[in-house]
């Protein structure tokens, strides 16, 4: 018999997502008969504790006899329970300062670490994930950005919206302008971005005629992989070797900036990978976007012109094209670039986010937990019993210091 208990978010803001919603948590007894599932109340989450309790699931203030905990965001230390195991996104393995103190809490606790963001198949893909949902709610802020600031037309926000569904029939009646989007990357980001391409019928184009042709409607073209890096020295691309080497590769960006209107940006970055343009590229007259949707939101990233990432409630500033200057969003002259880069996009729809993540975490997750041994969780568990797991050993210096 294993027990699970669903924890209330404590990180402030509170984060309203949630690891399983009331029928899941249904679904789970049903599914798994060694399994038991109580929910800690919360006054946050996107499912109230009444469609918990309507679905058969017990409400339980004290999870210290559970076996397993199931968050979304990282946990307080202070709440963190010794001895658990906790499911999270803990923000620790690319040794970020902001989570040293948890890091060490995790140690000194013998909590057993999952998380959620190094559960992988054994080709190195992801399992689990809100990036879907990301590029969803990208794609729409990117849209309602540059109707409000070329006054063509509007748009609801995503987070003012009961649900995805809600927010799609808005676009039944709305016409859009002839405006040209180039669309960057090819993981689960890029993949919500298209979702809202294809609900507005949006056309897709080749990359070469976005480059040189106009439309009297609305177009998008796909950037990733070759058409959007070279080899320095070969001209060429490989995907292993961009992987491997992305510093010996340069970015084919910089002509469309010159040809979209907005970008959709929804490519992983680090230090390592070129980006897509240079801030003093935006001092260009040819450069002619005026909006960007930074849905990966890496400040001074892929996007040189993020200064930071903005809020839900406030989730647009302007960069001054000459000064690269933070000024008031949504003005009609051309000389200021409107930059969408909210860090929490799924958060604009927690219950369709945290539908779709659940969904996997039966399919993929569950299973795993009630084997004897699972390679899988292996893999993603960072530390136990007060020690860093073998595949997180380069965190040492991080977590004993």
């Amino acid at each position: 018999m294993i027990k699970i208990g669903l924890i209330r978010e404590g990180k402030t803001p509170p984060d309203t997502r949630v690891a399983l919603s009331p029928q899941q948590c249904a679904d789970v007894l049903q599914l798994f008969p060694g399994a038991q599932l109580v929910v800690e109340p919360s006054p946050n989450r996107c499912f109230p504790d009444e469609e918990y309790t309507n679905a058969g699931i017990t409400l339980q203030e004290d999870l210290s006899d559970c076996d397993v905990l199931l968050g979304i965001k990282e946990v307080p230390v202070d709440k963190l329970i010794t001895g658990k195991t906790y499911f999270f996104f803990s923000h620790t393995k690319k040794k970020q300062p902001y989570n040293q103190k948890l890091m060490h809490a995790l140690i000194d606790k013998q909590i057993r670490m999952i998380d959620y963001e190094a559960l992988t198949y054994d080709d190195g893909a992801r399992i689990l994930g809100f990036g879907f949902f990301a590029g969803i709610v990208g794609a729409h802020n990117g849209l309602m950005t540059y109707g409000k600031k070329t006054r063509k037309f509007s748009l609801i926000p995503a987070h003012a919206c009961r649900d995805m569904q809600q927010m799609l029939q808005q676009y039944r009646y709305v016409k859009l302008p002839p405006v040209k989007i180039a669309v960057t990357g090819s993981g689960r980001v890029t993949a919500g971005l298209l979702e809202i391409m294809h609900h507005w019928d949006i056309e897709s184009v080749e990359p070469e005629d976005f480059l040189v042709k106009e439309y009297d409607y609305p177009v998008y073209t796909l950037l990733k992989g070759a058409n959007l890096y070279e080899n320095k020295h070969t001209g060429a691309y490989s995907r292993d070797d961009f992987h491997h080497h992305p510093e010996q590769y340069r970015c084919k960006f910089l002509p469309f900036t010159k040809a979209a209107d907005i970008l959709m940006n929804g490519i992983y970055w680090d230090k390592t990978v070129p980006r897509l343009f240079e801030k003093t590229d935006v001092t260009d007259p040819a450069f002619r976007m005026n909006v960007i949707s930074d849905v990966t939101c890496d400040e001074d990233g892929s996007v040189p012109i993020n200064v930071g990432a903005s809020t839900i409630a406030d989730p647009v500033y302007g960069i001054d094209k000459q000064t690269l200057e933070k000024v008031a969003p949504f003005q009609t002259i051309d000389t200021v670039i409107d930059v969408m880069a909210v860090d929490n996009l799924p958060n604009e729809l927690p219950r369709d986010a945290s539908q779709h993540f659940g969904e996997h975490i039966i399919k993929y997750i569950l299973p795993e937990l009630m084997k004897e041994q699972s390679l899988i969780l292996d893999r993603a568990t960072i530390c136990d019993k007060g020690r860093l797991s073998s595949y997180f050993e380069y965190l040492s210096d991080y977590a004993y210091s």
